[in-house]
């Protein structure tokens, strides 16, 4: 990934943050024929028990989904997209003082996580990663579902048509583009423009532009 000094985004917490809020993730992979694969999947981060940056990816795909056996014991990469948006030169004040020499842009945060994929077939750590995914989405629920409010016997024929898999982090990067080659009056303007928006991803990268978590 291209990724000038002033994008980069080294904070740990920020970068697990983002991870933890845009959970699906592109996994990219090589086919078995040696094709670039990307597939949409969503991932948990389990931080290092050591403390450290290090950390652990947990997913499972369908059984039917070749990802599995091309990518199992192979390095892999996961991207995951934080807020995003289109930036219009209007928004710059500086439009007027450099008669108009300005041209319009894109801002994103994005995470790229990099490691070996492991497969988890036993059925009881892979009924874990169901619990722990399931537990982490639905905790934003009124009333969350658990696992366990199905049937253990449906639930165990369902696992045997799914694959878990863990990915041992080894590089974890981040790109925040968020106008910061700009000026701090542009920068303003840039925030206030994103504001004014409709869409939640724009008032978060606003958030972003400002300095203030998304």
């Amino acid at each position: 990934m291209y990724l000038p000094t002033h994008f980069v985004q080294a904070d740990q917490a920020e970068l697990t943050s983002l991870i933890t809020a845009h959970p699906l993730a592109l996994l990219m992979h090589l086919g078995g024929d040696g094709t670039p694969e990307a597939d949409p999947v969503p991932l948990h981060w389990r931080p290092s028990e050591t403390g450290g940056q290090g950390g652990t990816l947990i997913g499972h795909v369908a059984r039917a989904n070749p990802l599995w056996r091309a990518a199992a014991g192979q390095s892999v990469l996961a991207v995951f997209q934080g807020p995003q948006a289109y930036i219009s030169p209007n928004w710059y004040p500086s439009k007027q003082s450099e008669g108009g020499k300005v041209v319009p842009t894109w801002n994103y945060s994005v995470v790229q996580a990099r490691g070996v994929l492991r497969l988890v077939e036993e059925p009881a750590e892979l009924l874990k990663i169901l619990h722990t995914l399931t537990d982490q989405h639905e905790s934003r629920q009124a009333h969350p579902w658990s696992v366990d409010d199905a049937p253990a016997g449906y639930i165990a024929a369902l696992q045997k048509a799914i694959v878990g898999f863990r990915i041992e982090v080894s590089e974890l990067v981040g790109k925040w583009k968020v106008s910061q080659n700009r000026p701090e009056a542009d920068r303003q303007g840039v925030t206030a423009g994103l504001a004014s928006a409709s869409d939640t991803s724009a008032q978060a990268m606003a958030r972003l532009v400002a300095g203030r978590p998304s």
